[in-house]
C-alpha cells in the first residue's frame, strides 16, 4: 500500500510539471497566462480580419479618387490659352479677293481678315456664318448655305494680331453678267455679313469688287492663325 501511494504522488507531480511547462512555452518571457488574456490579465480583443485578395472588405465603401486640395473628383485639366474670347467690338473685319480662286466670272473666293483692336489678347474658334447683305443692308440678309472645311482649333489673337477665314463661292460663268451652271440667277452683294462664333456679326465689303455667286452656297474654312492664299 505504501509503495502504491508513492507512485501515485510521483505521477501527479509529473503531470502538474508538464502542464506548467506547456503554459510557460505559450507566453513571451516565460510568464504563464490563459489564452485570450494580456499579461495583465485583461481580455484581448480579436484582431479585425483582413482580405488577402487585395480587395476592400464588403463593409468598406469604395471612395473615388479626390484632389487633396479641393476634395472633388480628380480630372484632366483642359489646357488654357490664358485669354478671354473675343467680343464683337474686339475685332475689325476686312475682306479682299483670294489669290487662289476658281476660274470664271465674278469673285470666286475671298479672304476675310479679323484684326484684334482690343489692346489685349483674345481668342476665336469655329466656322463663320455668311449672309449676303441685300443692297448693302444687314437687315436684308440672305443667309448662304455653308459647307465647312478644315479642322477647328482655338486661335489666340494677340493685340494687333489677325485671324483669317477663306470663303469660296459657286462661281459665275461667262461674260458680262454671266450665268450659273445650275440655271439659277447669279446674285451680287456689295457686302457680306460674316458671323464669328461668340464674337458677333461683322458687315464687310470687298476692297476690290463685289461678291458674285451662284446657288447661295459658300465653302468656309475654320478660323485660323495661318493666312490662307
Amino acid at each position: 500500500m505504501y509503495g502504491i501511494g508513492i507512485r501515485r504522488v510521483a505521477t501527479a507531480m509529473v503531470t502538474a510539471s508538464a502542464a506548467t511547462l506547456l503554459m510557460t512555452a505559450c507566453q513571451p518571457g516565460g510568464s504563464p497566462a490563459g489564452a485570450g488574456s494580456s499579461p495583465s490579465g485583461a481580455p484581448v480583443k480579436p484582431a479585425a480580419s483582413t482580405s488577402t485578395s487585395g480587395s476592400a472588405s464588403p463593409s468598406t465603401p469604395s471612395i473615388p479618387a479626390t484632389s487633396a486640395a479641393s476634395g472633388s473628383p480628380t480630372h484632366t485639366a483642359t489646357p488654357s490659352t490664358g485669354a478671354k474670347a473675343c467680343g464683337l467690338s474686339d475685332l475689325k473685319a476686312s475682306m479682299y479677293q483670294a489669290a487662289v480662286r476658281p476660274d470664271g466670272t465674278g469673285t470666286g473666293a475671298a479672304i476675310v481678315e479679323f484684326t484684334n483692336v482690343s489692346g489685349k489678347a483674345c481668342t476665336v474658334q469655329g466656322y463663320p456664318t455668311v449672309a449676303g447683305a441685300g443692297n448693302g443692308s444687314p437687315e436684308k440678309n440672305r443667309p448662304l448655305k455653308v459647307t465647312t472645311t478644315g479642322g477647328v482649333s482655338t486661335v489666340k489673337i494677340a493685340a494687333g494680331g489677325k485671324a483669317w477665314t477663306k470663303l469660296t463661292f459657286v462661281q459665275v460663268q461667262g461674260e458680262a453678267d454671266g450665268y450659273c451652271k445650275s440655271g439659277a440667277t447669279p446674285a451680287s452683294y456689295p457686302t457680306l455679313v460674316v458671323g464669328v462664333p461668340g464674337a458677333g456679326a461683322h458687315q464687310v465689303a470687298l476692297t476690290d469688287g463685289v461678291i458674285a455667286e451662284c446657288d447661295d452656297k459658300v465653302t468656309v474654312t475654320a478660323l485660323s492663325a495661318a493666312k490662307p492664299s
